[in-house]
């Protein structure tokens, strides 16, 4: 007899409807354009983006997003090419 263990279960399941994306980099008056730009190409929006939050002394911002998850190649492209624009700083 085999039993089931909850700890196989894939963390995420696809389709996700509302999978969030926070990306926080460089402040520059084009970042939200930059990003969402990245985020297009890859992805439909579940919602619309939250307004961008600068950091305590303004040099940095993040946008967090979310996303119509389709599968963990989609994320994987998606986080590797948001992490090569030389504005970003990290994106969970």
């Amino acid at each position: 007899m085999s039993e089931r263990s909850d700890t196989n279960r894939p963390l995420i399941e696809f389709p996700c409807p509302d999978y969030p994306i926070k990306v926080l980099g460089d402040a520059f008056d084009g970042y939200t354009a930059s990003v969402m730009h990245v985020i297009d190409k890859h992805a439909q929006l579940s919602a619309s983006p939250e307004p961008l939050k600068p950091s305590r002394n303004g040099r940095f911002v993040s946008l967090t997003v979310n996303i119509i998850a389709t599968g963990e190649e989609q994320l994987k492209a998606l986080h590797e090419e948001l992490k090569a624009l030389s504005f970003v700083k990290m994106v969970l």
